[in-house]
C-alpha cells in the first residue's frame, strides 16, 4: 500500500443500469429468477459497491501487483432499480487494520436511496495469492 491510502478517502462511482443487471438475468439458468421482476439484482447491486471500493483504493496500492479482496458485506436493499437509470455510489474509507479496509458505502438512483452498509476488503499480493490457490487445486 501507499502512503496516501488514509481514513477518509472518497469516490464517487456512477453507472447506468442495464437490462444485463436484472433479476431475470441474474441466473438465467433458473426459473425462479426469470419469473421475478425486471429490476437492478441484489447480487449486482453487492458487486457494483464493491467495484466503487476498489476505484477508490487503485491509486493508493501497487497494482496490478496489489489488489484487494472483498473479505465481507454488509448491504441494504432498499428500493428497486429500473434498467436505464443511473445508480450513484459513494464510498468512504473509514478504517485501516493493517491489511484490512473498511468502507461506508451508500447507493442512490436518482430517486431513491437504494443501499446503505459497511464493506471490508484485505489488500493482498497477486502473486502469492494465486500460487496459495494453484496449491488448494492441487488438493
Amino acid at each position: 500500500m501507499k502512503d496516501s491510502i488514509k481514513i477518509g478517502l472518497t469516490y464517487r462511482h456512477t453507472f447506468k443500469i442495464s437490462d444485463n443487471q436484472t433479476v431475470p438475468n441474474f441466473y438465467p439458468e433458473s426459473d425462479l429468477f426469470l419469473d421475478m421482476p425486471n429490476v437492478f439484482a441484489t447480487g449486482y447491486m453487492v458487486g457494483l459497491l464493491e467495484w466503487a471500493c476498489i476505484e477508490l483504493l487503485r491509486p493508493h496500492i501497487e497494482w496490478p501487483g496489489e489488489q484487494t479482496l472483498g473479505t465481507h458485506v454488509n448491504f441494504s436493499h432498499e428500493a428497486a432499480t429500473l434498467p436505464g437509470m443511473t445508480v450513484t455510489v459513494d464510498a468512504k474509507l473509514t478504517k485501516i487494520e493493517d491489511r484490512k479496509l473498511t468502507f461506508a458505502v451508500t447507493a442512490h438512483d436518482g430517486v431513491d436511496t437504494i443501499s446503505n452498509g459497511t464493506h471490508e476488503r484485505v489488500v493482498i499480493q497477486k502473486v502469492r495469492f494465486l500460487e496459495r490457490l494453484a496449491h488448494k487445486n492441487l488438493k
